[in-house]
Parts: structure tokens; C-alpha cells; sequence
């Protein structure tokens, strides 16, 4: 087995966030870890990355599947790894001091994705106020 390093740097001591974490359409029993209304439709693992890395966090993911996951889809496939602290055990970013800060921020993050906003979907938008509607505008593909 593995030696698990106490080095928070070390890529084994990032910590994991699965989409199925920040997912609305899911229960606590299934995996959920957030309130309902503060959770996502469906978040996909690239959507956390996109989110994370604009954030400037250090991210990188595997092909992974969340236990509680029935559902074999590549789409629900996946997860996500943040580096919350430096090698000297200071965090890479003072927003982000736990697991919890991260799945907050990324399912408030995910709803003004371009891919989001460019979709049709009737309930979002809603949301899309201040920078998140300005950046729907460019170009469609």
C-alpha cells in the first residue's frame, strides 16, 4: 500500500470532490454534502475544474467513480482534486480553508459558466445576474 506523506503539497493530500457532492438532484443518503438550494443541476467533473482553475487553484482529475454512484455513465464519471495547502502547511488560498468553502464556491461558480448560460434552461436565468449574464454574450458555437 501506499505510504500516505504528511506533505500537503504531495498530490495524495488533495482533497477529493466529487460532482455527485454539489449535485441538487441528489439526496444526503446518496452523497449530497450541501443544502439543496445552494447545490447544482447535474455538475460535471470538467465544470469543477474549469471553475477551480479559473479560481487559480492547483486541480487535476481522475477517472474515478463515487461509490454511492449507480448511474455508469460517463458523465457522472470522475473526480476532482484541489490543493488546499502549500508545503509549509499555509492554504494556497485564504477563501478556500476547507472542503466545504470549495463545494460552496464551485456550485455558486458553475451555474454562470458560459456552457451554462448559452443553454435554454428556463430556471437559471434567473441567476444570471452581474458578470455572469455579460460573459453569455460572445459568440455561440
Amino acid at each position: 500500500m501506499a505510504h500516505l506523506t504528511q506533505n500537503p503539497a504531495d498530490k495524495l493530500r488533495f482533497v477529493c470532490l466529487y460532482p455527485v457532492y454539489i449535485n441538487n438532484k441528489k439526496t444526503l443518503a446518496e452523497g449530497r454534502r450541501i443544502p439543496t438550494e445552494k447545490a447544482v443541476e447535474n455538475p460535471s467533473c470538467t465544470e469543477i475544474r474549469d471553475v477551480l482553475t479559473a479560481a487559480g487553484m492547483n486541480v487535476y482529475m481522475e477517472n474515478k467513480m463515487h461509490p454511492r454512484e449507480w448511474n455508469r455513465d460517463v458523465q457522472f464519471r470522475g473526480r476532482v482534486r484541489v490543493q488546499l495547502k502549500q508545503e509549509d502547511g499555509c492554504l494556497c488560498q485564504d477563501k478556500f480553508s476547507s472542503r466545504k468553502d470549495v463545494m460552496f464556491y464551485v456550485a455558486e461558480m458553475i451555474p454562470k459558466l458560459k456552457t451554462r448560460t448559452q443553454k435554454s434552461g428556463g430556471g437559471e436565468s434567473s441567476s444570471q445576474q452581474g458578470e455572469g449574464g455579460k460573459k453569455s454574450k460572445k459568440k455561440k458555437k
